[in-house]
């Protein structure tokens, strides 16, 4: 098994190439002198964006044996490599978390356990969804509605003093309370019409749980049962909207029956949005324009591995070490 860490030097406040190179190098001789196997790695820098969509694909083109890339970066970079991923089976895919936001990684408990190279060479798999839309693929989370003029925000803001950062969600928020609390959109799950008005607040659709660095927006998600998680909150008033926002940071809002006349909660296999044109959907965080569109979950699509001492350790799949 060949390791191949795709860093992306515009993820997180610094350029952490350099520190990753030692840490890999150190991890490896670690590593090798615990399991008594050897470990080949090589790096690749993304100059651009989907630079690393295409460096995947381009390289599982030409090679057969089985290697696991590493995304270096955050939410951004994770999903442009496992789309390139998709449709290959000698493929697998973790991450070192250097972004902002790291929200894939809460899945399993949180960043550190990734931060830990010999925990990624010595860890194990474990087969994920993805879900498609259109030719693009989502390995965390999509979401539309308010959520979608939160990210706008936050692209603007991201490395701005105060505003940025991991604040760069809040400074989201408080932008769309001003312009997106009524959006227009028909959203289907698995044939069944969520919201007959034709009007919502938010949706999101996930298999990851955290979106924004900090809100868990889909605490019940299982990222490898076949289905995501659909949640379709309504209009509210702004005090509503006050109310309901700390239990969708905290993970409760579909546990508190105050918000039951506004939430709606689905597992589905399909989602259909039916928009006016120039909608926004928001892809693990890249904006892409889908009026009417269908959103697929692709089941166990992509092997993930997971580190050694993960707060989730898979029991279904050997240790990758080879």
């Amino acid at each position: 098994m060949k390791y191949i860490f795709i860093m992306n030097p515009k993820a997180g406040p610094k350029n952490s190439e350099d520190a990753i190179r030692d840490k890999v190098a150190h991890a490896a001789s670690i590593s090798a002198k615990r399991t008594g196997a050897s470990y080949e790695y090589g790096f690749y820098t993304t100059s651009a964006p989907k630079d690393a969509t295409e460096y995947v694909r381009a390289y599982l083109d030409e090679h057969s044996e089985e290697v696991c890339f590493v995304a270096c970066g955050g939410d951004g970079t994770l999903s442009e490599v496992a789309e390139g991923m998709i449709g290959y089976d000698n493929a697998y895919l973790t991450v070192y978390p250097c972004g902002s936001g790291n929200d894939y990684v809460k899945y399993y408990g949180g960043k550190e356990p990734f931060l830990d190279i010999t925990g990624i060479f010595e860890g194990s798999v474990r087969d994920v969804d993805v879900m498609k839309i259109g030719d693009k693929y989502s390995i965390n989370i999509c979401n539309f509605g308010f959520d979608t003029s939160v990210v706008e925000t936050m692209q603007k803001v991201r490395r701005a003093p105060l505003l940025g950062g991991n604040n760069s969600y809040y400074t989201g928020i408080l932008t769309a309370l001003f312009t997106s609390m009524k959006n227009k959109c028909k959203v289907y799950a698995d044939g069944e019409l969520l919201n007959p008005s034709g009007v919502f607040l938010l949706c999101t659709l996930g298999n990851g749980s955290y979106v924004g660095g900090s809100f868990n927006c889909s605490p019940k998600s299982d990222n490898d049962d076949g289905l995501m998680e659909v949640c379709l909150v309504s209009p509210v008033s702004l005090p509503k909207f006050l109310k309901v926002l700390p239990h969708y940071q905290n993970g409760t809002h579909l546990d508190t029956p105050e918000f039951n006349d506004i939430i709606t909660y689905r597992r589905a296999r399909s989602v259909r949005i039916e928009a006016p044109e120039g909608f926004v959907v928001s892809v693990d965080g890249e904006l892409i324009k889908a009026s009417n569109a269908t959103v697929e979950n692709l089941e166990r699509a992509v092997h993930f591995i997971v580190p050694r001492d993960s707060m989730i350790t898979p029991a279904k799949t050997p240790a990758l070490v080879k």
